[in-house]
């Protein structure tokens, strides 16, 4: 009969939910294992059928574990703030709190659909009231600290308020920034609240700047370097300008953030993508004095011994000194070409394949090394957020000002050479290899590392710049002008001196969103909550004076940065997570999402998680011990599934037409999990037909249970492929193998169908077992109708008999000096003198042995026996 599995899915989805199969123990003597989804943005389409790739993975192996004894934490939540509802509301006339609610209930019922052994009772969602009044607890905590440099770790801003109280800003366990004063004891001590809290911004790990960011006029926000090629696809206009920003200092962790990564079980191309945005790089400070100026300007370069062959500089059209130093004659064209950069991202403006440009300033820089005049030039290939926002451009060893130079016809000088060659032969294109120096004065026939090392020394004796290392990571942009998202607990009060931020008292929390009558952008470059007054002016609850509070809000990153930390204790009332729960779950077993977030979410989960570890909110240093990426799945023509394109697949027409057990194996079935395959579906009638074979041998065409099992013992032959497959698939399922796992499913399947008396009662119901994790309601359909009571889930994963693993014969090879000439199936372990027998019986060999002289017999056991005929 047909299966129908509308029938039995729903009745087993009913009988899940009701009796809370999936539900973590709280107190277990079991193992723990923390599988783990990346946390979903709940759009108003729904799932396409590339959301199931990485959930089918990460529930196969959840349900494997809780079968193999293991209590298993695998829970479910939502990513509910961010543009996407704001635009939404926008556009509808809709709350954006209403919009995410129905949006969540949609994507709870198409994942229910599916079967997946979500833990609901741990369910979070980001904007939840209760949520958000621990994600602004973590703000605070890390507003409230600073980093010690001393002891590598992040400490609460108190013990550097003692420091300064004890000693002034003298021996203080971090280093002073060139901007901040110093002070003694005394003077700390009298000084003003503004002035401390100026001071002490420049340490916080959060603080208030002026950025330049990516500014979205029609958006009304500022959008993260990898929203900007999002929001240009669909029409926005995206520009660089100076804006008054909330930033995250994750750049002092930058050296732990990048030797931590030793310690993961991650993909090696994400490890690479982190190592390659944190940027370490080491090389020297070098400070050009410019001319008839009194200025400096500092650059960073890896390769200080290229020194002598820098022809000219080139500063970020963003650095402070171009109006400073750019002559009268110039400033038009720098004006024109500053206007041009505001309407380029980041990623346009570092393009390799797009032509350089750019625009001299009419100033002139002095190389220290020899002396010469250099012009100083902007260019939007260099960056302000990089290095120090200005380089020596060394044209002849650096492709990318070597394009340059040959564009605005700027010296290009050979300053080092292969080994060999003496340095005089013109270039014809940047040589960018280490080897050795040329014209370059007293670095002539050094090595490049040891021009490298005697270059700093020359330089840090005559005080004209230092060794250094610096990193291409950022400190991070924590301000989006949106309503939809968390408010900072941040006031900003005045007490005579000017204003200045304050945190709030973490009793205040949480703090709400107000209810506005438009969720539009102000127009102001403020966020919709700017003209909020009655809300903005408030008071400060520790002195009763009038406040006025932060009116930007945080970005969407904030509440996926630690839910899988709620997840552990989401109803805890009195703290983001209990101790006890933390030591027992973290970090995470298994983190299964897109690739899409090698960088960022991680990278900003990583940081988020080191500074509560550091304040000893956390036992472990890293939250994810193990990352697996799903690969992509493409449309039936072959490009990423979109619903601009019109190529999506909504699962819910197929579990209409197929069911669940069909959707769940055959998308495990397309291919290896991590890799990118193309949606068919023409394949799947083939899986849903062998569930169909699996149902018959159970259940009549009434619908009653009646077994086409046999009660015999199988033979020696299918218990060998029943031990195999067990212990295959065990394996395959914790190495994420789900597609040769199920390869080994439907040979068990053909073998058990094969025997000659029948399909045997006992192999069917390990099969059934094997089966289940990947489709659980037939599984436990058949489980019930065998005869057992509860769920499968409890029911234990198969061990295997290694001693049945092994062939009771070998295939035997038989070669006359060293050619193929017949194979033999002969029992495993004959001695060498019965293989010779066996083989000496094969008229094929003896065919070829006729006539000659034998003069010796090889013999491996168990493969093969070779003779050797002069």
């Amino acid at each position: 009969m047909a299966y129908p599995f509308t029938e039995v899915e729903s009745k087993w989805q009913v009988y899940w939910r009701e009796q809370d199969i999936f539900k973590t123990f709280e107190e277990s003597l079991l193992p723990s294992y923390y599988v783990l989804d990346m946390l979903p943005y709940p759009s108003g389409d729904g799932l396409h059928l590339g959301h199931p790739i990485g959930y089918t993975g990460s529930d196969i192996v959840a349900r494997f574990k809780r079968m193999s004894g293991f209590n298993v934490l695998h829970p479910m939540g939502w990513d509910a703030f961010g543009l996407p509802a704001e635009q939404y509301a926008v556009k509808n006339k809709v709350h954006p709190r209403l919009a995410t609610e129905r949006n969540v209930a949609n994507f709870r019922r198409q994942l229910d659909s599916l079967g997946y052994s979500y833990d609901w009772s741990r369910m979070i969602n980001t904007t939840d009231p209760e949520y958000v009044k621990w994600t602004q607890w973590i703000f605070l905590k890390i507003y409230n600290s600073y980093f010690d440099s001393k002891e590598n770790k992040a400490k609460p801003i108190e013990a550097l308020i003692e420091q300064l109280e004890a000693n002034g800003t003298k021996n203080l366990s971090t280093s002073l920034p060139a901007k901040a004063r110093s002070f003694t004891a005394s003077e700390w001590k009298s000084a003003s609240a503004k002035t401390k809290a100026d001071f002490l911004a420049h340490f916080r790990l959060a603080y208030i700047s002026e950025q330049p960011v990516n500014w979205c006029p029609e958006l009304g926000t500022v959008l993260a370097n990898e929203e900007v090629g999002e929001q240009q696809e669909k029409g926005f206009t995206v520009v660089r300008r100076n804006m008054r920003q909330w930033v995250l200092r994750i750049t002092a962790f930058a050296d732990r953030l990048l030797g931590d990564l030793d310690q993961l079980e991650w993909p090696e191309s994400t490890m690479e993508m982190q190592r390659n945005w944190i940027g370490k790089s080491i090389g020297a400070e070098i400070d050009f004095s410019v001319l008839k100026a009194n200025e400096s300007i500092k650059v960073f370069t890896t390769r200080p011994d290229t020194l002598f062959g820098a022809t000219y500089m080139v500063l970020a059209p963003e650095h402070p000194l171009v109006a400073q130093i750019t002559t009268a004659e110039q400033k038009q064209a720098v004006e024109k070409y500053l206007d041009e950069v505001k309407r380029k991202s980041d990623l346009e403006r570092t393009d390799l394949s797009k032509s350089k440009t750019g625009v001299s300033t009419g100033a002139f820089a002095i190389n220290p090394a020899n002396g010469r005049e250099i012009p100083i030039w902007i260019a939007d290939y260099v960056l302000i957020s990089y290095g120090t926002g200005a380089i020596m451009a060394v044209p002849g060893h650096d492709e990318r000002d070597f394009e340059f130079a040959e564009s605005y016809g700027l010296r290009i000088n050979r300053v080092v050479s292969p080994a060999g060659v003496d340095g005089s032969e013109p270039l014809l294109r940047a040589f960018a290899q280490e080897g050795v120096a040329v014209n370059s004065g007293f670095l002539n026939g050094l090595e490049t590392r040891a021009a490298k090392s005697h270059m700093i020394e020359w330089l840090e004796e005559r005080q004209l710049g230092k060794g250094s290392t610096k990193y291409k990571l950022r400190d991070w942009l924590f301000s989006r002008q949106r309503y939809w998202g968390e408010p900072f607990p941040i006031i900003y009060v005045d007490e005579g001196e000017g204003e200045f931020a304050k945190a709030l008292p973490e009793s205040s929390l949480p703090l709400g969103l107000p209810e506005v009558e438009s969720y539009s952008p102000s127009g102001t470059g403020e966020s919709p909550l700017a003209p909020m007054t009655e809300w903005v002016s408030t008071t400060d609850p520790t002195t009763g004076k009038p406040a006025r509070r932060e009116t930007n809000t945080m970005p969407q990153w904030a509440g996926s940065c630690w839910y899988y930390i709620r997840y552990l204790d989401p109803k805890n009332s009195t703290a983001f997570c209990d101790p006890k729960q933390q030591k027992e779950w973290l970090p995470v077993d298994l983190y299964v999402g897109g690739s899409e977030h090698a960088v960022t979410h991680l990278l900003y989960s990583r940081f988020w998680h080191k500074v509560l570890f550091d304040l000893g909110y956390l036992s472990s240093s890293e939250p994810f011990k193990r990352l697996f990426h799903q690969g992509l799945l493409l449309g039936e023509d072959g490009v990423k599934m979109s619903k601009s394109r019109g190529n999506v697949v909504n699962p819910d027409t197929l579990l209409g037409q197929y069911g669940a057990d069909t959707l769940r194996m055959y998308l495990m079935f397309l291919g290896p999990l991590e890799m990118m395959k193309p949606w068919s579906t023409k394949g799947i009638t083939g899986t849903h037909r062998f569930l169909t074979r699996l149902w018959n041998l159970m259940v009549s065409e009434t619908g009653e249970t009646a077994s086409q099992l046999s009660d015999a013992a199988p033979s020696s032959s299918l218990e060998r492929v029943l031990n195999q497959t067990i212990k295959k698939v065990g394996e395959d399922i914790q190495a994420l193998r789900l597609n040769t796992a199920i390869s080994s499913l439907f040979i068990l399947f053909n073998a058990m169908m094969d025997e000659a008396g029948g399909a045997p009662r006992s192999v069917y119901e390990t099969l059934i077992k094997l089966i289940s994790p990947f489709a659980p309601h037939i599984a436990e359909e058949m489980w019930s109708r065998l005869g057992h009571q509860g769920s499968i889930q409890f029911a234990g994963w198969p061990a295997f008999d290694k001693t049945r693993m092994i062939d009771e014969t070998v295939t035997l090879i038989l070669q006359v000096n060293g050619k193929l000439r017949d194979k033999l199936d002969v029992p495993r372990g004959l001695s060498r003198e019965g293989l010779e027998a066996f083989a000496m019986k094969s008229e094929k060999l003896l065919k070829h042995v006729a006539g000659g002289q034998i003069k010796k017999v090889i013999v491996v056991p168990d493969k093969l026996v070779n003779v050797v005929v002069a």
